[in-house]
Order: C-alpha cells, then sequence, then structure tokens
C-alpha cells in the first residue's frame, strides 16, 4: 500500500462487490458515473474504486478461465470478502443493497425504486416482499450486464424484451437462486422455450431444439423462431459463465429432447 493511502474496510469492500456484479465488465473504468459515485459515497477517488473492482476481476473464476487477469495486487481481505459473498448469493446481495441504503442515508425500498404504496406498513410480509425485489431487481441487473444486455441465442440487444432466466428453476434450487451462473439472458420467446425444455444449451454452450419442434419444420416460424439456429453456439456473457453443471441439469431434467 502506497503512503497515505488507508485501507478498505468490509463495508467498502461490499458496496465495491456489489457494483462489480451490476456493472458489464468493460465499464470498470473511473470515468463511469457509478464508480464516481461510489467514490463520492464512501470518500475514494474514482480511480481507486476503479483498480478495486479490477481487482475483484482477478478473483472471478469466469474471468479466469478467458485469460484474464484483471488487476494485481489484491489484499487478502479483498478475497475473503470475494469467497465470501461468492458462496452467500441467497443473502449478501440483499444485505449489500441495505448497506448502501444506508450510506445513502435512504432505505432499501427508495434506491431499488419500490412503490411505497404497494407494499404492506410493516411487519414480516413487507419484509418478505421488499427482499424478493430486490433480490429479483439484483439478479436481473447481473445478468443482463454480464451478457452486455444481449439475447444469447438471437443477439437482440433490447434490455425491455429480455430475461434474466434462471437454468435451475427457482423453485427447486434455493442457494442457487441469486447466483449470477445461474442466470441467462434471453429473449421472452426462447426463455419461454427454455423453461418449457423445447429448447436448451449444452455444457458446450450449444443450443439444442426439441424433437417437438423439429416435427413442425415446414411451419415457417418455427424455421425462423428455432431451427435455424440448432446447433449454434450462444454468444457468451463477458463473466459469470452459466455453470456447466446446471447446464447439464436442464439437458437431463427438463429439455424434451
Amino acid at each position: 500500500m502506497k503512503a497515505g493511502e488507508k485501507l478498505w474496510s468490509r463495508d467498502e469492500l461490499i458496496l465495491a462487490i456489489n457494483l462489480y456484479c451490476k456493472l458489464p465488465f468493460g465499464r470498470l473504468h473511473a470515468h463511469n458515473p457509478e464508480i464516481i459515485k461510489l467514490a463520492a459515497l464512501i470518500g475514494r477517488t474514482p480511480g481507486a474504486v476503479s483498480y478495486k473492482l479490477g481487482n475483484f476481476s482477478s478473483l472471478d473464476p469466469s474471468l479466469q478461465a478467458r485469460g484474464i487477469k484483471g488487476a494485481p495486487n489484491r489484499s487478502k481481505l479483498d478475497r475473503e470478502i470475494w469467497e465470501e459473498f461468492y458462496q452467500n448469493w441467497d443473502e449478501l446481495p440483499f444485505e449489500s443493497e441495505k448497506l448502501r441504503a444506508s450510506f445513502e442515508h435512504s432505505t432499501v425500498e427508495k434506491i431499488n425504486s419500490i412503490d411505497e404504496d404497494e407494499l404492506p406498513k410493516e411487519g414480516k410480509e413487507r419484509e418478505r416482499i421488499v427482499r424478493a425485489r430486490v433480490n429479483q431487481s439484483f439478479f436481473r441487473s447481473m445478468v443482463l450486464s454480464s451478457y452486455k444486455s444481449t439475447c444469447c441465442i438471437t443477439g437482440l440487444q433490447n434490455s425491455e424484451l429480455l430475461i434474466a432466466g434462471h437454468i435451475k428453476p427457482w423453485s427447486s434450487d434455493e442457494k442457487n437462486r441469486l447466483n449470477p451462473r445461474n442466470g441467462i439472458a434471453m429473449n421472452a420467446l426462447h426463455d419461454k422455450a427454455f423453461e418449457s425444455g423445447l429448447i436448451t444449451i449444452t455444457p458446450e454452450y450449444k443450443i439444442r431444439i426439441s424433437s417437438l419442434l423439429k416435427e413442425q419444420k415446414q411451419n415457417p416460424s418455427i424455421q425462423t423462431y428455432f431451427l435455424q439456429y440448432d446447433g449454434r453456439e450462444i454468444i457468451p456473457p463477458r463473466r459469470f459463465l452459466p455453470d456447466c453443471e446446471f447446464l447439464r441439469y436442464h439437458n437431463e431434467e427438463r429439455f424434451k429432447a
């Protein structure tokens, strides 16, 4: 550490990971308004925050697999907080949003644009609803930023038409509900087909189309929207590559071969 620099605190690192997860990989630079905002919030320079996000890049296994090293000189605490966050997707995203709200002297409802009029006034039901909405928003941000708001099948680039879907369903794997490697960005049509088992993605990241759709090959719409993609590789995310075990599950348990 250079003379005059102060050590990063646990809270600061959690806020940095929160932002790392939600920003597209190519936008971790010091001129990004979100990085400038966080820097002001925690009393650091945008350059320092940007470099810290680069430290986290060096710990990201999906980037390591692509040969991307990230920024050097990460600290022991960087690794500890990263591993704690990375192994605890069901809790820490929401906790990091509450921490961000505290630093902004606001509420988790306000910073996530949740309409107070739609919530119970207080109690466990309100907490449950708020947590669910915050978690869903966080998961969507992570997945779409990883794919640069691009459908992994068609290349469609319009976030309003994209779904941040789950490979293993929300209902069947509570621990991985918010794991971004259990997420995949698709347009609404292909997301529904994936959910229904009419298409799948292999552990080799290739698209497979169900025989139920192939039987309708004379239908021009089936050819246009499905069959032309059979056997193609997906457009991969910049980080948080889908976990092969989740894809294998979908191939074996959900896909209508």
